[in-house]
């Protein structure tokens, strides 16, 4: 199986999702389609294959598919999205992995889960816990890495979506965050401050090479004098909607 990105079309009402931390500001549907179709083509230059999970017109979150599960060495853990109206999104997310043959496990009441709270580094997994993610979805989550020789460390949120909204890492592990004051850093070892929000973003393309929003020059600059490699893409629309690079993809590693 080649390295895969699972991806889904934004919906017409994106307008329509949910907002949580941030004021609610007019979002442009056609350029978010647009913005979309780019950060697509910059995985396939990445050397990504695309599979398209089929799009949700109904549901203005779809785009967001990270939130549906979590992927690990050929297991895809099936998420219970602590915001009610999304669990809807899981269902056809489900199908498209089992189409690619992977092993699946679900989430299941009482538990909730979002993939977006889910960092994984080596054999490290830290799980955000806050108005998404329950305890009992972690407990859940590490009862079925168990197997797959994984630690799972809770991390306490505060005013912040997602884990991965304030937290990401550069390919060497090194963790990233804007604003430390919006999570308990203490379970982390290291922590590098970058200079804009969006900074604290980026999907890992490979061993020198991470994807970054277009709304964080200074960051990149500083990922690039660190030696790695950046591609920028344009998610102003996303990022009206608590969205951000991370949101847009579910990376299948081979």
């Amino acid at each position: 199986m080649p390295q895969i990105a699972l991806v889904r079309r934004p919906s017409p009402r994106i307008a329509d999702g949910l907002v949580t931390h941030i004021d609610r500001t007019p979002v442009d549907a056609a350029l978010a389609a647009e913005q979309h179709a780019a950060y697509v083509a910059a995985l396939t230059g990445a050397g990504w294959a695309i599979v398209e999970v089929p799009p949700a017109e109904d549901m203005p979150d779809s785009a967001f598919i990270e939130d549906t599960m979590v992927v690990c060495d050929g297991l895809a853990v099936l998420s219970r999205p602590g915001a009610e109206p999304r669990r809807a999104e899981v269902p056809g997310a489900e199908a498209v992995v089992r189409e690619l043959g992977l092993e699946i496990a679900h989430v299941e009441d009482p538990g909730t889960l979002d993939g977006g709270d889910v960092l994984q580094i080596g054999e490290t997994v830290y799980v955000g816990r806050g108005g998404r993610t329950n305890s009992d979805g972690i407990r859940q989550l590490r009862s079925h890495l168990a197997g797959r020789g994984r630690t799972v460390v809770p991390v306490p949120l505060h005013s912040v979506l997602h884990l991965k909204s304030a937290v990401t890492a550069l390919p060497d592990g090194t963790l990233i965050a804007a604003d430390p004051e919006l999570l308990d850093t203490t379970p982390f070892p290291t922590l590098r401050n970058v200079p804009e929000e969006g900074g604290a973003h980026v999907v890992v393309l490979d061993e020198g090479t991470v994807l970054m929003a277009t709304s964080a020059p200074r960051s990149a600059e500083q990922f690039e004098d660190l030696g790695f490699d950046v591609v920028a893409v344009d998610v102003s629309e996303f990022e009206k909607m608590e969205g951000c690079v991370t949101c847009l993809s579910v990376l299948v590693r081979t």
